[in-house]
């Protein structure tokens, strides 16, 4: 994990209010939590009941709804 650098906006008692960050640093906080959502999906998606339904042939039965 890359190292995050980030100054605090503090109120009249010194307490915590802001963080302000590098831009890059907010990029990539931002893209680890993306890809912690899609981990989540995918443990989601295993842990189903449902049946899977291969890539293909679920796109051939949305391309058969738009041709119908």
């Amino acid at each position: 994990m890359q190292t995050i650098h980030p100054e605090y906006v503090v109120d009249e008692k010194q307490q915590r209010k802001s963080i302000i960050l590098p831009l890059s640093e907010w990029d990539l906080i931002m893209e680890e939590l993306e890809e912690l959502s899609d981990i989540r999906a995918y443990d989601t998606a295993k842990a189903s009941s449902q049946s899977v339904l291969p890539f293909e042939m679920a796109v051939r039965e949305i391309q058969a709804k738009y041709d119908a």
